[in-house]
């Protein structure tokens, strides 16, 4: 008798140790739907790219995936939500080189953004990079780089150029076009990239440079004329256009998408969703997806990933040195 409520003690013990171990790993993940933050306003080419990714993630790990557009500040307000998430796996950031700019333009990024690009987060993996195009309102009478550096230094100060926000991947980029060709444009700052793009194509601003995910749909329109790529060569994403760099040497600037979350999350659950999105970014359809976006689909590991986003901030720092950029 004693044997057998030993047995049954012993048992009801490893039971309550196995439900204890399933509730302090949280169960199987998911249980619920997960949100991903987005920085930007819905339309933009990382809200559309964000878009794309939970519609399969959603197919591939049987929870919703809810998209929660976070703009403002030039991105720091969603991304400092997420870097004070729970770290449970159910709070997602689609980083992008938006968030890489604002790290390099401040010293104190705890202090100033109210998060540490590098600290507080857990990076999954690179989606796609995206290089983004300088485009012109079709009544400029310009066709081609030179002709378009040529007509601002012989009007400096007549061409306003949007982009989706001070120090955006946009802002920085024109900034060093404008630095690096010489010529005098005047910034004039949204609250998202369609903003930018609608204004361009009606005239109230003669130029834009912005990622390629938002510009290729509007092309086909005939408001707006593309010039060239900011990448440091031509491009798959749209092969007929120059690079920038053809006309000013050495000018490069290049986009990218990535998911990531709060630091601290559990290293299973990181694991889980690399290996879904590495999955995913095999599958024929989905990169053709992404190519019709005006992206080039990436992938990485955990580390790769975090190494890039150490690497992006240098050289956001550099490329903020010598544009003389400051925050405004």
């Amino acid at each position: 008798m004693r044997t057998v409520i030993a047995n049954a003690r012993t048992s009801i013990a490893l039971l309550l140790w196995l439900c204890g171990a399933v509730h302090a790993a949280g169960g199987p993940y998911p249980l619920r739907p997960i949100r991903i933050v987005v920085t930007n306003t819905a339309g933009s080419g990382a809200d559309v790219m964000t878009r794309i990714v939970a519609d399969r993630l959603t197919q591939a790990l049987g929870q919703q995936i809810v998209i929660d557009n976070r703009a403002g500040a030039s991105g720091n307000i969603g991304a400092e939500i997420v870097a004070h998430a729970a770290p449970d796996g159910y709070t997602l950031l689609m980083i992008t080189s938006q968030q890489a700019n604002a790290a390099a333009l401040v010293e104190n990024r705890r202090k100033s953004l109210g998060y540490d690009l590098a600290a507080d987060f857990a990076p999954i993996s690179l989606i796609a990079s995206t290089p983004l195009i300088l485009v012109v309102n079709a009544a400029l009478p310009v066709n081609n780089m030179r002709e378009l550096i040529a007509y601002a230094k012989g009007k400096p100060g007549s061409i306003n150029y949007g982009t989706p926000g001070t120090g955006t991947a946009s802002h920085l980029a024109t900034e060093l076009f404008r630095s690096m060709s010489g010529i005098e444009i005047v910034h004039v700052p949204y609250k998202g990239t369609p903003q930018a793009l609608t204004d361009t194509m009606a005239g109230q601003l003669q130029l834009a440079v912005l990622v390629a995910t938002a510009v290729i749909p509007s092309l086909k329109g005939g408001k707006i004329r593309a010039l060239g790529v900011t990448s440091a060569t031509r491009t798959q994403v749209a092969p007929d256009l120059p690079a920038i760099a053809e006309t000013v040497p050495g000018y490069e600037w290049t986009g990218w998408y990535g998911l990531a979350a709060p630091a601290g999350t559990p290293r299973d659950i990181i694991a889980r969703l690399n290996a879904e999105q590495l999955r995913l970014l095999k599958d024929t359809a989905f990169r053709e997806r992404i190519g019709e976006l005006g992206a080039d689909p990436l992938g990485s590991t955990a580390a790769e990933y975090a190494e890039h986003i150490r690497r992006q901030i240098e050289t956001m720092r550099r490329a903020v040195k010598v544009s003389g950029l400051r925050v405004e």
